[in-house]
């Protein structure tokens, strides 16, 4: 058994080289590479041992000997409890740099073809990195008899309740609060997550920057909502801009915040959003990058990577509502679109339908099984953007492309470490031309990469 280099509980000095894809502060102490979350690069600081294996070990940061000039005060209240951001101690300058090096790191560690020549450009961030996130989606938990919603801590279900998060749009912060009020003021049972009783689990509440349009989603655990009417009632009046109130039942014990069913209770079913003059709706469960401002910019990079005519046709894959297709459908012959989730593409098809784009096809289904039935009935694909969820595109698909590589794709990757993976079999068949970090997620270790790949 290997011995271990040291235990929990234990304080040790540590020099902090550089920062991990969580975030955290990485040192090394005799040689054992140790975690330390809130520690910056060139920060001596003292660390407590939290859990201790033979390879790593990870630890709290307990004292400053020397501070870093790039570390600022977290605005927030409850940064050190909360989970959801990692970056608010590090000047935003070094978040940028932080990120296109934690590309950097994940290049280095799967090496794709040719990786030390890439040309890694800098992160595109933002003039204002605060109250971006256009959709809030907090957990409830009830205490003694008043009503708390907010985020878990990290790597924990212990919720940190929140009435002011700085990421978050105002806007939909403020109805959160009001509908937290409400299910007090009626005692409306909330979900318990250990005894598996209760109704309301989660709020979800998006705004439509552009249009100024809210949607409130309650996820709750079985059909029934009490006093429903009654809080629609007081929330309409005093929100008139809540233009959709719906309700969606999860009623399996999982991590999934919601399920398959989704009840309309009040307004429109949709509200919209418009980006770069293309105005989509979006559906309770249709997902939409949470950032609309980043979400401009990130598409045009896309666009750009592509080298667009009429002549061409793109396919959209993991196209979600049609998003990076629709604002693109106007400048070639055709785009074809597909996405797992059902009431995805039928809001694809209603927004082609509202901009009249008449040469558009969305399908609901994956794109490895699309692609290569596209192709069998003679149809020529010259473009391809993939988009895929934080896992990275599947090995069915990758194995897809290869057999049939368009000219040109993009990659719109939010999770660096999967789409280096990625780039080592695309890297076969594919030059990569460049990758663009552009921030959408100001705070967080997150970011979002567009990549350009020529084929071969």
């Amino acid at each position: 058994m290997t011995e271990l280099i040291v235990s929990t509980g234990q304080t040790i000095p540590l020099k902090i080289k550089r920062l991990g894809i969580n975030g955290e502060g990485i040192g090394y102490f005799k040689k054992l590479i140790v975690f330390v979350p809130r520690a910056l690069p060139g920060e001596e600081i003292t660390a407590t041992i939290t859990n201790a294996t033979p390879r790593y070990a990870e630890a709290s940061l307990k004292k400053i000997i020397k501070k870093s000039k790039d570390r600022i005060t977290p605005p927030c209240l409850v940064y050190d409890e909360c989970g959801g951001c990692q970056l608010q101690h590090l000047v935003y300058q070094k978040q940028l740099d932080f990120k296109r090096d934690l590309l950097k790191q994940a290049l280095t560690k799967f090496k794709p073809d040719h990786y030390k020549d890439y040309d890694l450009r800098p992160t595109i961030g933002m003039d204002d990195p605060w109250h971006y996130r256009n959709k809030a989606q907090f957990q409830l938990r009830k205490e003694q008899d008043e009503v708390k919603a907010g985020l878990y801590k990290a790597n924990s279900h212990d919720l940190v309740a929140i009435d002011d998060c700085l990421v978050q749009e105002e806007r939909t912060q403020e109805v959160i609060n009001f509908v937290v009020d409400l299910l007090t003021k009626y005692q409306v049972p909330i979900y318990d997550e250990q005894q598996n009783s209760g109704i309301v689990r989660t709020l979800m509440v998006r705004v439509g920057v552009a249009t100024d349009e809210l949607q409130l989603v309650f996820i709750t655990n079985s059909k029934k909502l009490p006093k429903k009417q009654a809080m629609i009632e007081e929330l309409t009046h005093t929100f008139p801009e809540v233009v959709s109130i719906m309700q969606n039942v999860q009623n399996k014990k999982t991590s999934i915040v919601m399920g398959d069913e989704t009840i309309h209770l009040w307004g429109k079913e949709t509200i919209e959003e418009t980006i770069n003059d293309v105005t989509f709706d979006l559906s309770a469960r249709a997902f939409f990058q949470l950032n609309p401002l980043q979400t401009s910019r990130l598409y045009q990079e896309a666009i750009d990577a592509l080298d667009l005519d009429e002549t061409h046709t793109v396919v959209d894959a993991y196209c979600g509502v049609g998003t990076i297709g629709l604002n693109i459908a106007a400048k070639v012959k055709k785009v074809l679109g597909m996405d797992i989730v059902p009431q995805a593409i039928d809001d694809a098809k209603q927004n082609a339908r509202r901009m009249h784009a008449k040469n558009t096809v969305y399908e609901v289904g994956t794109a490895e099984e699309w692609i290569p039935t596209w192709v069998n009935q003679g149809i020529k694909i010259d473009r391809l953007i993939v988009d895929p969820p934080r896992t990275g595109l599947d090995q069915t698909l990758l194995d897809t492309l290869t057999a049939y590589p368009p000219e040109q794709m993009v990659y719109v990757s939010c999770n660096v470490s999967t789409l280096a993976r990625d780039l080592k079999t695309l890297a076969k068949k594919f030059t990569i031309e460049y990758l663009q970090s552009v921030d959408m997620f100001p705070q967080t270790a997150r970011c979002e990469v567009v990549v350009k790949l020529t084929r071969k």
